[in-house]
C-alpha cells in the first residue's frame, strides 16, 4: 500500500513525526511520500493513488488535507498535534497501534457530510465551486451587520440581521456554530445547519435542513459582505449576490478503529468535561 504522510510546516515535531513514521511503514513493506501540508498542488497530485492520507496537525491541518482527499475518495488518519483535536484517531504515543490497526483491517470508515457553496451574480454562477467540511460563513466587516435573505428549497423562510449566517455540517456543529450557541449534531448524521452570528430583531434559533436541500442566501445590504470555506477562503460579495449551498457530491472519510460512540465521549473530554460514571 502507499501511504501519503503530511506534516505541518510551522510545528517544528511535525516533520521528525512524519519522518519516523515513514520509516516505521516502510520497515513494513509499504510506500509512502511526505509533503507539507500546505502545498496543496502535491498533495492533490500524490493523493489520487493513495490508499491513506496521514494528517500531523489539529483540526485545521486535517481541514485543510480533506479538501485534496475528498475527490478521490482517499481516507485520512489524523494524528494529533493541536490544542483540541476533534477529528483526530491518533495522538504521537500512540500512532503505531493506530496504524498497525488499519493494516490488520481492524477499522471502519466514519463517512462526513461536506457541503458545497457558489455565488451567482446577476443570473450567473462565479469561478469555482467551493467546498466545506466545517462550514460556510457569510459575515460583514468592521462590526457592521448585514442583511440577508433566505430561501429554502425554492421558499422564502427569513431575513436575518445579523453579523453573520453559517451554514454548518455535522463536523462544523462543534467549531463556530457551537461557539456561536449553536447544536451539536453527531459527525454522520446527513443534515446541516443555517445558525445567525449576533442577530438582531430576527430569527435567532438555528434550522436544520435536510441533506438534499439547496439554501439560497441572497446578499441585500449596502455593506461589504464576506463568503468564507472552513476560514481559508474570502470571496467579496456584492450586494444581490446569492450564495447557493448543498451537500457536495463526496464525502469525507476517516478511519476509525474505536467504538461508533466514541463522539460523545470525545466531545465531553476534549471541552474538559469529566465524563459521568453510570
Amino acid at each position: 500500500m502507499e501511504f501519503g504522510i503530511l506534516y505541518h510546516p510551522r510545528k517544528p515535531e511535525s516533520l521528525p513525526l512524519a519522518q519516523e513514521i515513514a520509516r516505521w511503514l516502510r520497515e513494513k513493506g509499504h510506500e509512502t511520500w511526505q509533503a507539507s501540508n500546505w502545498d496543496t498542488a502535491e498533495v492533490h497530485r500524490r493523493t489520487a493513488v493513495s490508499h491513506l492520507l496521514i494528517v500531523l496537525g489539529g483540526d485545521g491541518s486535517i481541514l485543510r488535507a480533506a479538501r485534496c482527499a475528498v475527490p478521490y475518495d482517499t481516507p485520512l488518519l489524523g494524528v494529533n498535534l493541536g490544542r483540541v483535536g476533534f477529528l483526530s484517531e491518533a495522538e504521537p504515543t500512540n500512532w503505531a497501534d493506530v496504524i498497525q490497526q488499519f493494516l490488520d483491517q481492524e477499522y471502519w470508515l466514519e463517512q462526513r457530510l461536506m457541503l458545497k457553496g457558489c455565488v451567482e451574480r446577476d443570473g450567473m454562477l462565479l469561478g469555482d465551486e467551493y467546498m466545506a467540511l466545517n462550514e460556510f460563513v457569510i459575515s460583514g466587516t468592521r462590526a457592521r451587520v448585514v442583511h440577508l435573505e433566505l430561501a429554502v428549497d425554492g421558499d422564502h423562510i427569513t431575513t436575518y440581521t445579523a453579523d453573520g449566517l453559517i451554514a454548518a455540517t455535522p463536523t462544523g456543529s462543534t467549531a463556530y456554530s457551537m461557539a456561536a450557541g449553536g447544536p451539536l449534531l453527531p459527525p454522520e448524521l446527513r443534515n446541516f445547519l443555517l445558525h445567525p452570528v449576533a442577530p438582531y430583531l430576527s430569527l435567532d434559533r438555528a434550522l436544520v435542513l435536510h441533506e438534499e436541500a439547496r439554501a439560497v442566501i441572497r446578499v441585500n445590504s449596502d455593506q461589504e459582505a464576506y463568503l468564507m470555506a472552513d476560514g481559508q477562503e474570502a470571496i467579496l460579495l456584492q450586494n444581490h449576490d446569492q450564495v447557493i449551498i448543498t451537500k457536495h457530491e463526496h464525502v469525507a472519510q476517516f478511519v476509525r478503529v474505536g467504538p461508533s460512540s466514541y463522539f460523545y465521549r470525545r466531545l465531553l473530554q476534549r471541552l474538559g468535561f469529566e465524563r459521568s460514571e453510570p
